[in-house]
């Protein structure tokens, strides 16, 4: 009964590195790439750029954390004057985690709202 005790209590162990090896880093990207959405709506709401240059920004940035998001997946909106406005930025989307005998995906959403100093 011990020897059995002791497989178990292995096999519970090595069961919980191998699922936290699998579901950690998804999440870790995902503030990676939150922290970096959040850095782009600081520094663009005070920069002369178009709506399809943040998101071409965000995009590469998305492809660095290997974030599967498409370029349509990301939302970008401008709204009110250069410097003075509001930038909104969405990206949205889903990391499939392959566990032995119990698919799961993970929804995330790296979503910020930066207003303009005025």
């Amino acid at each position: 009964m011990g020897t059995f005790k002791m497989f178990l209590g292995i096999f519970v162990i090595v069961a919980g590195v191998y699922v936290s090896a699998k579901v950690i880093p998804p999440y870790f990207e995902n503030y990676q790439f939150q922290d970096a959405v959040k850095d782009e709506a600081t520094r663009d709401s005070y920069a002369a750029k178009s709506e399809a240059d943040i998101q071409a920004s965000v995009f590469k940035k998305a492809q660095e954390y290997d974030i599967p998001i498409t370029l349509d997946g990301i939302h970008v909106e401008h709204q009110g004057n250069q410097f003075s406005g509001t930038i909104i930025i969405r990206a949205p989307y889903v990391v499939h985690v392959d566990l032995p005998g119990y698919p799961l995906d993970l929804h995330f959403d790296a979503s910020t709202l930066n207003k303009g100093v005025f």
